[in-house]
């Protein structure tokens, strides 16, 4: 069975699949751009590493072992003697460092190398508070001072959206395509749970012709290849959950294609 969703796949967002899903889109959109770029363009997955710490831990110092007094004592030898007791001890979380790697694709004219194009679709680390974000939104404020066209696709819900201004920017999701000869102004698509994911065309150079950006399609095929109608669980409430008109929405969706009882 495909996507059972018209547009974002809310439960694809789940920690346990995006990291796959993803992967998959990149490589999607590789595959799908080279045929219609090249020769004038080549199309690279470029990734970057870094690590960060667990922001979101948090060390808690606990007793292992506490001295109490017996109240009732053995015998007349042993009444005033501290008896150790073992108690449970608790599980707690350590902040420790976590290596992330990121892909994402670069537009780059064949000849001269620069690059034309970035695109992005974000991953947690580049929304969740901490060094992830502030990497990531410095390496978005050097593409916005520079002669770089960017794409930035956000299918994620949880953490605040990257920054931008304007009216009437609610939405689940959104994609920004910011040209470079038209900043500080770019072009918002937003869109929520019940709607088909919005094409748009790539950004290149003037004169070129852009090739249009089918990202429902591309991630439509994602969950085709990667069986996810056999591998998702509809049953439970999506991870993060959807507030609850969506949540009303898209059970009714399931229950009408008879993923839910």
């Amino acid at each position: 069975m495909p996507n059972p969703f018209p547009g974002m796949n809310p439960y694809l967002e789940s920690p346990d699949f995006w990291p796959e899903v993803h992967h998959g889109l990149i490589s999607m959109l590789q595959e799908s751009l080279v045929p219609q770029l090249v020769p004038k363009y080549r199309v690279a997955i470029e990734k970057r590493i870094y690590e960060i710490k667990g922001e979101q831990s948090l060390l808690v110092g606990i007793p292992d072992v506490s001295i109490q007094r017996n109240a009732t004592p053995r015998n007349s030898n042993s009444s005033n003697v501290a008896v150790a007791t073992r108690t449970a001890p608790l599980k707690v979380g350590l902040p420790m460092f976590e290596e992330v790697r990121e892909a994402y694709l670069e537009i780059r004219d064949m000849v001269s190398k620069e690059v034309v194009t970035v695109i992005e679709v974000l991953s947690p680390a580049n929304k969740r508070p901490g060094k992830g974000r502030e990497m990531y939104e410095e390496k978005r404020d050097q593409v916005f001072s520079g002669r770089s066209h960017l794409v930035e696709i956000d299918l994620l819900r949880i953490y605040e959206p990257l920054p931008v201004f304007g009216e009437n920017i609610e939405g689940s999701y959104r994609i920004l395509v910011s040209r470079s000869d038209c900043r500080p102004t770019a072009d918002l698509y937003l869109f929520n749970i019940p709607d088909v994911i919005p094409a748009f065309a790539l950004p290149l150079r003037g004169g070129d012709v852009e090739p249009i950006v089918d990202l429902q399609a591309l991630l439509n095929t994602v969950y085709d290849r990667a069986g996810y109608d056999f591998t998702l669980d509809y049953t439970p409430e999506t991870v993060p959950p959807l507030t609850e008109p969506d949540a009303i929405w898209a059970d009714a969706c399931l229950r009408e294609r008879e993923l839910r009882g």
